[in-house]
């Protein structure tokens, strides 16, 4: 079943209502590989990182349009939109740069060096610090006061997704060739705890429920969540999930899990309670349209589907209410 033959049903209440409703599709120009999404809130535009088209795409998430492309990128993976300073950064797989740039003009502002596989950027809105995953194992942190780089961790290998707790110093970080969860003390830049992962393997996208202590797996062999105690790292929890999963965000105020995956569709679980996850929905969207970006301020869930055969590029835009 296509998913617009899903939504045609949903609409005529042949099907019971889903928890993400398709409001739009827009059309994208690129070819090759879509890697991860910021957003850029009040201004409503969406950053993609097209790795194998080598551009960031600017995208009007209100008119459904793209505006601009920016090019001159090397395999772009990871990308972040900081809207008090206007800034965006884009982090280049094959170069191992980090360009910064005005976040309206696009005119470069800066460049940092990594020397390989930059991959995911996060921001520390307290100490104004941009992380970024690199090379065979490091996460590499620029102060954007000083505008220069900072500090370093190394790891055991390279760094998939990770996240900033706000409530105290850690990042929780995936390292899947060494098959654990790295724990990092951002004020020391040591490594603090590292959590194995056996239930599963090839740990790639992460998210994090801070108010409950969990902290979300998604892996890929065999297709799994798994559910961290964020005080013991010990597993609670394990769901099965969508194949080849490249993202997945945690919605605090509707306590579900949107998990996209390669294999072609999302996996939606509901939270009844910190240990417990039951799937709602498994709605279809297009094969390798693994990358995804909820933006929990206009309440849309994102998802890029890269041209594949028949298939067209283009950006799927779901209501998460």
């Amino acid at each position: 079943m296509t998913l617009r033959t899903c939504t045609f049903l949903f609409a005529v209440g042949l099907l019971p209502a889903q928890p993400l409703k398709l409001e739009k599709t827009i059309p994208l120009n690129v070819e090759g590989r879509i890697d991860h999404m910021s957003a850029d809130t009040k201004g409503n535009r969406l950053f993609m990182a097209a790795l194998g088209n080598n551009t960031v795409e600017v995208i009007d998430l209100a008119a459904g349009t793209v505006i601009r492309s920016l090019k001159g990128f090397h395999e772009p993976q990871g990308v972040y939109y900081w809207a008090a300073g206007d800034r965006l950064y884009i982090a280049n797989g094959q170069t191992g740069k980090l360009n910064v740039l005005d976040g309206h003009s696009f005119q470069e502002l800066k460049t940092y060096d990594f020397n390989g596989d930059a991959d995911n950027v996060r921001f520390d809105a307290k100490s104004k610090e941009v992380y970024a995953g690199y090379g065979d194992g490091a996460l590499g942190v620029i102060n954007v006061d000083v505008g220069a780089r900072v500090g370093q961790t190394m790891l055991d290998a390279h760094p998939e997704s990770f996240q900033l707790e706000t409530s105290g110093p850690r990042i929780f970080v995936n390292v899947p060739k060494a098959a654990n969860v790295t724990v990092v003390d951002r004020r020391t830049r040591t490594v603090v705890a590292k959590w194995p992962v056996t239930t599963a393997t090839l740990n790639f996208p992460m998210a994090l429920d801070e108010a409950n202590h969990r902290l979300f797996i998604g892996c890929r062999k065999p297709a799994k969540l798994i559910v961290l105690d964020t005080g013991s790292g010990k597993e609670v929890a394990s769901v099965d999930i969508v194949g080849d999963t490249d993202d997945l965000f945690y919605d605090a105020v509707l306590k579900r899990v949107y998990i996209s995956g390669g294999a072609g569709a999302i996996t939606v679980l509901q939270q009844s309670d910190a240990d417990h996850y039951t799937e709602i929905a498994k709605i279809p969207t297009a094969p390798r349209a693994r990358t995804s970006l909820f933006i929990p301020e206009l309440k849309r869930f994102c998802v890029a589907v890269p041209h594949q055969g028949k298939q067209r590029s283009e950006l799927l835009i779901f209501a998460t209410e």
